[in-house]
C-alpha cells in the first residue's frame, strides 16, 4: 500500500515580518492620536510622546465641543447622508437602465460615466466655481453637495454596473413573465439583491465626502457653513499650541466613518469580492 505522503507547508517568515511591519505602522498613529488626546497640555510637554498619560483628563474633548465642533459636525453630516443618498439613487438606476438595456443611449451614457472617472477634481475647479457662483450657490451647503453628486457618480456608477451583471438573466426574465413593469422589477428583485454593493458605495462616497477639503475651502468662507476637513484646518491655527485638543478633534471626527464601517462591514466586503468575478 501507498503510503500518504503529507507535505508540510513551511511559515512564511517573511511575510509575517512584513505584515508585523505593516501593523505597527497602521496603528502607531492611531495609538499616538488617541492617547496624545487624553493628555493635558502640561502633561503633552512634559511626558513621553507614547507614554500612557500619568492623569487621563478629557479636557481636550471639551475644550473642542464648545468651539462649535458639533455645528461643523452637523453640516458635515447633512453633506454627506443628501450627498451619498442622491448619488446612489442616481447611480444604481442608471446602472440599471445600462445593464438592461442594449440601446445605443445605454452604451454612450456607460462611456460618459468612464469618462468622467478619468477627469481629476483639481482641474475642475475653475469652472465648478464660476458654475456655484453664477447659480448663486457660493458660501452655501448645496454648494457642496452639487459637485460631490457629480464626482461620485462615475465611480458608484462601475461598481453598480459589473455587480448588477452578476444577478442572473433568469430572474429579470421570470420578473418580466409575471407581468412585472420595469420599475416593479427595480424596486422587488435588483434593490434587495444588490444590498451588498450599495453599502459599499455608499460608505465609499460617504468617506470622500466626509474627507473633502477641496471643495469647502473653495465653495464656502462662512463659519456657518464650515464642514469638518476645514474646522480641524482652522483648529490647528486656532489651538496652535494646544496639541491635544487638535487630536481630540480629529479622533472625534472619525467615529462617524468608523461607526458606518462597524455596522455594514459585511456587507462591505460582499459587494468589494462580487461583481468581478467574470
Amino acid at each position: 500500500m501507498a503510503r500518504a505522503v503529507t507535505t508540510r507547508q513551511r511559515p512564511n517568515v517573511f511575510g509575517g515580518v512584513l505584515g508585523f511591519v505593516w501593523l505597527i505602522l497602521t496603528i502607531g498613529p492611531i495609538y499616538y492620536v488617541v492617547i496624545t488626546s487624553l493628555k493635558s497640555q502640561a502633561d503633552y510637554y512634559s511626558s513621553n510622546a507614547l507614554g500612557i498619560p500619568t492623569d487621563p483628563t478629557l479636557r481636550a474633548y471639551r475644550t473642542v465641543l464648545h468651539n462649535d465642533f458639533l455645528r461643523y459636525f452637523v453640516n458635515s453630516l447633512l453633506v454627506a447622508v443628501v450627498t451619498v443618498v442622491v448619488v446612489v439613487a442616481i447611480s444604481l438606476m442608471a446602472s440599471y437602465v445600462i445593464v438592461r438595456r442594449s440601446s445605443l443611449i445605454a452604451r454612450m451614457s456607460q462611456r460618459v460615466f468612464l469618462l468622467g472617472i478619468a477627469i481629476p477634481i483639481q482641474a475642475t475647479i475653475v469652472p465648478v466655481y464660476y458654475l456655484i457662483v453664477q447659480l448663486d450657490l457660493y458660501d452655501t451647503l448645496p454648494a457642496l453637495m452639487l459637485p460631490g453628486i457629480a464626482f461620485a457618480i462615475p465611480i458608484t456608477v462601475l461598481i453598480l454596473v459589473n455587480y448588477l451583471r452578476d444577478i442572473p438573466a433568469e430572474l429579470y426574465d421570470s420578473m418580466h413573465a409575471d407581468g412585472a413593469s420595469d420599475w416593479r422589477t427595480f424596486v422587488s428583485l435588483v434593490l434587495p439583491l444588490s444590498k451588498p454593493a450599495i453599502t459599499t458605495v455608499a460608505i465609499y462616497d460617504a468617506l470622500n465626502c466626509w474627507n473633502g477639503f477641496l471643495f469647502p475651502l473653495i465653495l464656502t468662507q462662512s463659519e456657518n457653513v464650515r464642514t469638518l476637513p476645514l474646522s480641524l484646518w482652522s483648529y490647528q491655527g486656532e489651538f496652535n499650541s494646544d496639541i491635544p485638543a487638535v487630536l481630540a478633534a480629529i479622533v472625534l471626527s472619525c467615529l462617524p466613518i468608523l461607526a458606518a464601517y462597524i455596522i455594514g462591514r459585511r456587507q462591505l466586503v460582499a459587494g468589494l469580492t462580487a461583481g468581478f468575478g467574470k
